[in-house]
């Protein structure tokens, strides 16, 4: 089975666990085992919650049930750049999560609580531009390691400040979509 987005049944966590859905119920009952019901009273147990037991009880299931997903943070000012890129990630089926900012001081933010592997990242931008961010991000401990597939639409000069910045790679707009997709796929190895 695969990442489930919406919660899990007792059965489900039954199976992953390889115990009875009396056993899931005890642990729902004992509290130890976060979970809430539908309004046809069947328990449901959200993905934090699953996750949660696994990591306290130290199951050995934790890399089946929830398999390491890539994280991407997509920042531009334009919401349809956004979501073609989006899409673009998406066709590579990797199965990575994705969030988006649409100025810099919203991806600095992100980058904080969500921790992405790469950032896709416009370079001209309100508020806080690309430049700026990389510089942030590549300057600190805790985010240098964060890979940093800069797009701009504008010349070599905006792609060498860029990349002096710190970007891993940089791509000019339009994008093709298969040397956005290779580079993607590049820098989450």
């Amino acid at each position: 089975m695969t990442i489930n987005k919406k919660p899990y049944t007792t059965g489900e966590v039954a199976h992953f666990c390889n115990v009875t859905i009396n056993a899931v119920k005890k642990w729902i009952a004992s509290g130890k085992l976060g979970a809430f019901r539908t309004p046809g009273g069947h328990y449901r147990v959200n993905r934090e919650s699953f996750e949660s037991f696994v990591d306290i009880y130290r199951l050995d299931i934790k890399d089946k049930v929830f398999p390491d997903r890539k994280k991407i943070l997509i920042v531009d000012d334009e919401k349809e750049i956004i979501e073609y890129i989006k899409a673009s990630i998406e066709a590579l089926d990797m199965g990575c999560i994705v969030e988006t900012a649409s100025d810099g001081y919203e991806a600095l933010i992100k980058v904080g609580d969500f921790k992405p592997e790469l950032l896709v990242l416009d370079i001209r931008m309100p508020k806080i531009d690309g430049f700026e961010v990389t510089r942030r991000i590549k300057g600190d401990q805790s985010t240098k390691d964060i890979k940093i597939l800069a797009v701009t639409a504008y010349g070599k000069e905006d792609i060498d400040k860029i990349i002096d910045c710190g970007a891993d790679y940089c791509l000019p707009k339009p994008l093709k979509l298969k040397d956005f997709q290779k580079n993607v796929q590049r820098l989450l190895k």
